[in-house]
């Protein structure tokens, strides 16, 4: 009750009509990683943690498995059924922008200063999507090989030039201690390709698109600088330096580990659990093939949907998950690069002097990013059916001619993907 005094001078008695508090709006997020125990965990702690740090939001997640998440996306984008937050993969981002299924992220871009290059994602010179991790790959080796077939180690500075790292190869295969001198996980015929195997080309000089207009593959991947990396790449195999596209699925999960390989080309969510098993592994740059040592950048991110009717919430919770303490909690749960060289501190293993601090300089110094176009999902897809098809024996030229054909015929069909 509430004591209010009468114009007459009578003090009456009134009933209180306080208004209740608001309840926080519901923001919707769909993720694609269902089947990963640990990153979900971590993901639902930092949902958790924003849920109860404010008042105005609360973000309910839904999980799915990684192989039908985009698919799921692009029913839902048809349907009219986005959630506020997606969860996206780097190079696929560009696409789902141009498709109309993101929006610009409504959040300043200082605020992401200090992240790594690829955990950025920016398509036609606005950002859509923020990492907060990022990948890198690097030729697994044992000190001991080194050692026993006399090779340099190569550095970030001074990496292996092409003919140091066949003679590499050359001097593992004749040791007889291997069955293979060199394993490059050929069996994973999805992203693994284009990510790990197009910065080769692009050390070679040649690219999967030309990148100066996104309007057509010709001359970069079918031009000489193609044409000599095909061959390079079909010489892995065809001298018996690598098994083939028929490799089995386990071997590049414990091939290393076992000793039948000399060398491994794996990223570093394989380095934790190699280093637990071998005590003198070393992490080694990629080759340098005549233009730079390259390799690959850019994982999964998040962005806002085109349709989220609350935009404003979905970028607070997005800022707030990009915090230092959390990104170090994702690479220490799951091994991958923190963003940010504070966050790097603050790991077991990205810290100065740490066994894995050379990865995130990998990604600085090294990375780059697969072509920035809504026509990559279809690149990729040609790219690795030509490097699987060379791999097989089939002629270098006219598989290179062959995607060309194939890349800028959909480039064509999709009036360039808003390339001008």
């Amino acid at each position: 009750m509430k004591l209010t005094k009468h114009l007459a001078g009578v003090v009456i008695a009134s009933t209180c009509l306080c208004m209740p508090a608001l309840a926080q709006t519901k923001l919707t997020m769909w993720y694609h990683g269902a089947g990963n125990q640990v990153e979900s965990r971590i993901l639902n702690q930092i949902v958790s943690d924003f849920n109860t740090s404010q008042s105005d939001w609360t973000v309910a997640i839904e999980s799915f498995p990684e192989k039908s998440y985009n698919d799921s996306v692009a029913a839902a984008a048809l349907a009219g059924n986005l959630p506020d937050i997606l969860d996206v993969d780097g190079p696929i981002m560009p696409n789902w922008a141009w498709a109309g299924y993101l929006q610009p992220l409504p959040i300043d871009e200082s605020e992401f200063a200090d992240f790594l290059p690829g955990t950025k994602g920016v398509w036609d010179g606005k950002l859509y999507s923020i990492g907060l991790w990022d990948a890198a790959v690097a030729l697994f080796a044992r000190r001991s090989t080194l050692d026993e077939l006399g090779l340099r180690t190569p550095t970030l500075d001074k990496p292996w030039s092409n003919q140091e790292f066949m003679a590499a190869l050359d001097a593992a295969k004749a040791s007889g201690k291997y069955e293979f001198a060199l394993d490059l996980g050929m069996n994973d015929q999805a992203e693994w390709y284009s990510y790990a195997f197009s910065p080769f080309l692009q050390s070679f000089g040649g690219d999967i698109v030309d990148r100066s207009t996104y309007r057509t593959a010709e001359g970069a991947l079918n031009g000489e600088a193609a044409q000599a990396f095909g061959k390079w790449w079909q010489s892995l195999f065809t001298g018996g330096y690598a098994p083939g596209s028929s490799e089995d699925p386990a071997d590049q999960q414990t091939g290393f580990i076992e000793g039948k390989f000399a060398f491994q080309w794996n990223g570093n969510w394989r380095a934790v659990e190699t280093m637990e098993a071998v005590d003198d592994v070393v992490f080694l740059p990629a080759p340098d093939f005549g233009q730079g040592n390259k390799i690959g950048a850019g994982s999964w991110q998040f962005g806002v949907s085109a349709k989220s009717k609350h935009p404003e919430g979905a970028a607070e919770f997005i800022k707030f998950a990009a915090q230092d303490k959390y990104l170090a909690a994702f690479s220490d749960g799951i091994g991958l690069i923190p963003p940010t060289p504070s966050a790097a501190q603050m790991t077991k293993n990205y810290g100065d002097g740490g066994p894995l601090a050379m990865f995130f300089d990998l990604s600085k110094a090294q990375a780059l990013v697969r072509p920035v176009t809504p026509g990559y999902v279809v690149q990729a897809k040609v790219f690795t059916k030509a490097l699987a098809d060379i791999a097989n024996g089939a002629d270098v030229a006219d598989t290179l001619d062959a995607a060309v054909d194939e890349i800028d015929a959909d480039i064509e069909s999709n009036g360039g993907y808003g390339h001008r």
